[in-house]
C-alpha cells in the first residue's frame, strides 16, 4: 500500500482539478522507471482509466494506482509535499530504497 500525507493531498486534489480531472473519480498514477542518477526514478501522473493488473489503493481520500511491476519497488511507501525554501515537490519516502540521489527523484535498491 502507498501512503498519502495531509500536505499531498492538498497539493494533488488541486493539481487535479486544475489539469481537469476528478479527485473523486480518477486516479494518481505512481510507477517506477530506470533512470536518475540512483539508477530507477519515480513517475507520477494523473489517469482516469486503470489496467486489469493494476493495483489500486485509496488513502486519505486520494485514489492511487500503481502497475504490477512496481508495486514491488512502492510497498509501504508515503507520498509528501514539501513547498520549503529547499525546493517544492513530491517527496517519496520509500521504506524499500537502499541509496537515494540528493533530489529525492531516484533510488536504488
Amino acid at each position: 500500500m502507498i501512503k498519502v500525507s495531509e500536505s499531498a493531498k492538498k497539493k494533488v486534489v488541486e493539481l487535479m482539478t486544475e489539469d481537469g480531472f476528478s479527485p473523486t473519480t480518477d486516479y494518481v498514477r505512481v510507477g517506477v522507471k530506470s533512470g536518475g542518477c540512483s539508477g530507477l526514478s519515480y513517475d507520477l501522473k494523473f489517469d482516469n482509466s486503470h489496467a486489469e493488473e493494476d493495483k489500486i489503493f485509496e488513502d486519505n481520500g486520494v485514489k492511487i494506482i500503481v502497475d504490477k511491476k512496481s508495486f514491488l519497488y512502492l510497498i509501504g511507501t508515503t507520498l509528501e509535499y514539501s513547498g520549503g525554501l529547499n525546493g517544492t515537490g513530491f517527496v517519496f519516502n520509500n521504506p524499500n530504497a537502499n541509496r537515494t540521489c540528493g533530489c529525492g527523484e531516484s533510488f536504488s535498491l
